[in-house]
């Protein structure tokens, strides 16, 4: 069983610096605030794993159905840093597994290191209720944000345009993430995924898996998603 958290793994060769142990669990929560045109907010507990992007978990027997991952459920990282001519030679992803055979990450981080263990890049995969997905760039300046124009459709309230202002933390003993949506005119929409880390025997991941299944959240997306159509926001063509 994949869930065990022994020490530091190596691949491709040592690494000069210590990265984070990997698998790891992080328990955590996911807060969305609309200001505008309405106020509305809501939070709700997820459970996240950072694991290494090439050696992916492979549970055997009936662990699978708890929890496993798969690299068709994300863009080619490889490929996307190659776009923005970067490469890596060591990648943890943040993401939540696929159970009992469904897959479904509203965001996942991918954390870049060359060979001595210095960060090269940091992505953020964004996956949409429709089936699509894009990977932004985050290139933090000396304040630790990191600006994109907005290129994908999220929420069926938005259009697509704007800019997105990003914080993305190392993964240590907690991780947070915070993404802001800046739109001329609006009061910025703000989403932030925090975590802490957590050392899980077999039946505290088993209880993890249970508590936190992936299908919920799209349920929780869907069902906010209600609650603003009903109190009057338009739904935004794609």
């Amino acid at each position: 069983m994949w869930f065990g958290c022994g020490g530091r793994r190596l691949i491709r060769g040592d690494l000069v610096k210590a990265l984070p142990l990997t698998p790891a669990f992080y328990a955590g929560e996911v807060s969305h605030s609309r200001r505008s045109p309405l106020r509305h907010q809501f939070r709700y507990r997820v459970g996240y794993w950072l694991v290494d992007y090439d050696e992916l978990p492979q549970p055997r027997g009936w662990h699978r159905l708890l929890g496993t991952f798969r690299s068709a459920d994300h863009m080619d990282i490889r490929s996307v840093l190659g776009e923005h001519g970067l490469r890596a030679h060591r990648i943890l992803m943040l993401a939540t597994p696929r159970r009992l055979g469904y897959a479904f990450n509203p965001i996942s981080v991918f954390w870049c290191y060359d060979t001595s263990g210095e960060q090269t890049a940091v992505l953020a995969e964004v996956h949409n209720t429709y089936g699509g997905q894009h990977t932004y760039l985050v290139q933090a300046t000396a304040d630790g944000w990191a600006e994109v124009a907005k290129s994908f459709y999220v929420s069926p309230f938005y259009p697509v345009d704007g800019r997105y202002r990003i914080e993305v933390s190392a993964p240590g003993t907690k991780v947070s993430v915070t993404v802001e949506l800046l739109r001329d005119g609006d009061e910025p929409f703000i989403a932030r995924l925090q975590g802490t880390r957590r050392l899980l025997g077999v039946a505290g991941v088993v209880k993890a898996l249970v508590d936190l299944p992936g299908g919920r959240t799209r349920l929780r997306i869907y069902g906010q998603a209600l609650r603003l159509w009903r109190k009057g926001l338009e739904v935004q063509p794609r």
